[in-house]
């Protein structure tokens, strides 16, 4: 019953994210207001918002205008599902399970709109970095939580070392090389996971980052000055990093 209760959990708050990576680029509120096709702009009937049921129902088209809705739409609520279910499973309903619900809800709107939009919501990482620094007052948490003198220095590290490569990226090019979105996002890591966490995941976030770009700069479709988004990369970074952390840090001794 609970796996059920977790997964239908996941579906709607991944229909929320939905929501909000559509409207918070337009500066739209994300609590009211009907959901309209981003087509034909007519207002779409509770019956046909249902998640990933009336997506299937459709298929994948607006009831009124029949144009084919992003498939997005679906991704991101199976996506939050897939993530809140195995949350359940590891940590089962505790207080850390919850954290990692909001932690997780709120990486897959900034990987979405950052994808798109090249921008990360400050609304999202602000309080991201609170929660990420009043959790670790707690010492029932799991220990994959840092306490808060370890939380604190990873966020202002976190913080600094992309603030530091924006710094000397524009003394040494006279441009902007990354954008500051990507080290308050880079803070909430250390905020969440610790100072040791940091490292780790600007060291993988880079690596994936290359290896993507990496056949267009072969095919020279893209330069070494394109602009790509780099949110969805910390993200997946810090991903890897809580899959194989113990694993990771042995490595490294």
């Amino acid at each position: 019953m609970d796996f059920i209760f977790v997964l239908l959990l996941g579906l709607l708050w991944g229909s929320f994210a939905n929501v909000c990576i559509v409207r918070l680029p337009e500066n739209k509120g994300v609590i009211s207001g009907r959901s309209s096709c981003p087509k034909c702009k007519k207002k779409i009937s509770w019956y046909d918002n249902i998640p990933l049921i009336s997506y299937i129902y459709l298929g994948g088209k607006c009831r009124n205008c029949k144009k084919k809705i992003s498939i997005q739409y679906l991704i991101v609520e199976l996506l939050t599902a897939l993530f809140f279910l195995i949350e359940y499973f590891y940590y089962g309903l505790t207080f850390t399970t919850v954290l990692l619900f909001i932690l997780t809800l709120a990486l897959i709107i900034i990987f979405f709109i950052d994808l798109k939009h090249f921008i990360i919501p400050d609304v999202i990482t602000f309080p991201l970095m609170i929660i990420g620094f009043l959790k670790s007052f707690d010492p029932n948490l799991n220990e994959i939580f840092p306490n808060y003198i370890n939380s604190l220095i990873g966020g202002f590290f976190g913080y600094g070392i992309i603030w530091g490569i924006i710094f000397f990226y524009k003394k040494l090019k006279n441009k902007e090389g990354m954008g500051l979105g990507d080290a308050k996002l880079l803070a909430v890591v250390g905020f969440w996971f610790g100072l040791e966490s940091v490292p780790f995941v600007i060291f993988l976030s880079s690596v994936i980052a290359l290896l993507v770009v990496l056949p267009d700069l072969i095919r020279k479709t893209k330069k070494m000055s394109t602009q790509i988004p780099f949110g969805p990369y910390i993200i997946i970074g810090n991903l890897i990093y809580l899959l194989f952390e113990d694993k990771l840090k042995f490595f490294v001794i």
